[in-house]
């Protein structure tokens, strides 16, 4: 991060707690924040939905008009049709079993969720999905890995991020995001190139990579909470100790790659020493 510088001036872990339907279904707080963010009368799809708790949910609260509930296993397509039924949703929540987007059909629904897997599956069944991209102008999603490779897959479709929130939950720290489409892409380029600005931390900071700003979010560099800091902490010890493995290792390239590596956690430890303290705060 040459020129930066300080300036000085989806599981069964989901079903337990915050908000209930009145029907006795609970969600977590990460999935409970998911359902937050989904537009009002969406026509709804949830990838990867193992029981179906988040279509079950917003459409008993009828925050939605209709659903595809996809999953890959049939295990999870079983549990999420007894849930359906047990719900008294059948008529808005469609139960499909099939591999990522293949469950839907072009221009069915407008808002598609993806939770709890990692950011280089999920943009992978975003790319692969083709033609049944048509009509979602709404994608809620929530790598547990590489976030970079989302945001990435998303600036290359013309989606712009609108909100971007770290949850804390069980000791583990999600990453949610929301992106919405804009359909000229001369707007998204404009609107991206905006949002992924090297200068995004000024005065308070010389520059960001823009490699940097794809792994730590923008608009969580923006509002910098206590869970970012945390997880950034989690992030740097993650990498020093694959640092001591590459210099103990003897392939010649080890050496360079730890050279890499070192200079991830130099650049991500500026970052961190100067975010603006008074933004801090716990979610």
């Amino acid at each position: 991060m040459d020129g930066m510088g300080c300036i000085r001036m989806k599981n069964m872990t989901d079903i337990k707690e915050t908000k209930d339907n009145g029907a006795g279904l609970k969600l977590s707080r990460r999935l409970s924040a998911l359902a937050d963010w989904v537009p009002e009368g969406a026509r709804f799809a949830d990838i990867g939905t193992d029981h179906a708790l988040l279509p079950v949910f917003l459409a008993r609260n009828g925050k939605i008009s209709y659903a595809v509930a996809g999953d890959v296993h049939a295990g999870p397509v079983d549990a999420a049709k007894r849930q359906v039924t047990e719900a008294g949703v059948e008529a808005i929540v469609s139960v499909r079993l099939g591999d990522g987007m293949t469950v839907l059909s072009p221009g069915e629904v407008d808002t598609v969720a993806i939770a709890g897997m990692g950011g280089s599956l999920m943009a992978r069944i975003l790319d692969q999905a083709g033609e049944r991209m048509k009509g979602v102008g709404t994608l809620v999603l929530s790598p547990h890995v590489a976030e970079d490779a989302v945001r990435r897959w998303l600036v290359e479709h013309h989606f712009v991020l609108d909100r971007e929130m770290l949850l804390e939950e069980d000791g583990v720290i999600y990453t949610l995001m929301r992106a919405v489409l804009e359909s000229d892409p001369g707007k998204s380029l404009i609107r991206n190139k905006q949002l992924y600005d090297e200068s995004l931390l000024s005065p308070g900071m010389l520059k960001v990579s823009a490699t940097l700003l794809y792994e730590m979010g923008p608009l969580l560099l923006k509002q910098p909470t206590d869970a970012f800091h945390r997880k950034w902490e989690q992030e740097i010890a993650k990498r020093e100790r694959v640092i001591l493995q590459l210099n103990h290792a003897s392939a010649p390239e080890a050496a360079e790659k730890a050279k890499e590596w070192e200079e991830d956690v130099r650049e991500i430890r500026e970052v961190l020493s100067c975010l603006p303290a008074e933004k801090r705060s716990s979610n």
